[in-house]
């Protein structure tokens, strides 16, 4: 939700960095630091999505500062054009003034932080895929809208059980169940997350209706290194998406 003063800081083009561009300058800047090329990027997913995660967090932070130095720069501004500050010495009574526009800004700033943090992950890892030219058609609508279908939407039309259904979610709670029906068509349904707290039964029910967890190497090891059906990034290519690769290209398909 917005406050005055953001609202204010809009009106002169002054706005927070799109959480979008951040995402990509931070994928650039990791790949750039490691010269991946494609396949090397695909057998370091695992880490590099939780280096990006956190150099996305590094230059959030940056931004936001710079952000709040540019609306505070207004806010004088205005305040010296309405004849409240004159000299340096009104500084401190006119900005105690304007507490409560400025507690309604910091609030804004604080829900727009937490509403961030939630939808990082996927827009992470869904930028950090694309980056890997796989076959996929974006957001189709399938009894819901995964992230990727696999190899197309014209393919799952013809045959849905030869296609890979493709989804990022940071947690689940009970909202996978929601994405049940997304994959009983399909040859399987593949939910990348980093939730540590995915129950036993869970897990099995998730198995009965062909889903898969796919997270970070360093969280299947320590919370789901028995379960038959959780698989880090490396697993789910080499022995899964890159063998239908194989299919499809054997078969025209692609």
């Amino acid at each position: 939700m917005k406050s005055e003063l953001t609202s204010f800081a809009g009106k002169q083009g002054v706005n927070l960095k799109p959480q979008k561009v951040i995402v990509e300058e931070a994928r650039n800047n990791i790949t750039k630091k490691y010269g991946y090329s494609t396949e090397e990027i695909k057998n370091n997913f695992d880490n590099l999505l939780e280096e990006t995660e956190k150099e996305a967090y590094r230059l959030y932070l940056k931004y936001e500062k710079e952000y709040g130095r540019k609306v505070f720069s207004l806010l004088v501004d205005d305040l010296k054009k309405r004849g409240r500050i004159k000299n340096i010495e009104d500084v401190g009574e006119a900005i105690g003034d304007s507490f409560n526009l400025l507690d309604r800004f910091f609030l804004s700033i604080s829900q727009s932080r937490r509403t961030r943090a939630g939808k990082a992950f996927e827009k992470i890892h869904n930028t950090l895929f694309k980056a890997l030219d796989y076959p996929f058609d974006e957001q189709v609508v399938i009894n819901g809208k995964p992230d990727f279908l696999m190899p197309s939407a014209n393919h799952y039309k013809i045959n849905p059980m030869d296609c890979i259904i493709f989804t990022a979610k940071r947690t689940l709670r009970e909202r996978w169940r929601q994405i049940v029906t997304e994959g009983t068509r399909g040859l399987g349904f593949y939910l990348a997350t980093i939730d540590k707290k995915v129950s036993s039964n869970q897990l099995a029910e998730m198995l009965i209706h062909r889903i898969y967890l796919v997270c970070p190497a360093n969280i299947k090891k320590e919370f789901y290194n028995d379960k038959v059906n959780v698989l880090n990034f490396t697993q789910f290519f080499k022995d899964h998406l890159d063998p239908k690769v194989k299919s499809w290209k054997r078969n025209k398909i692609i």
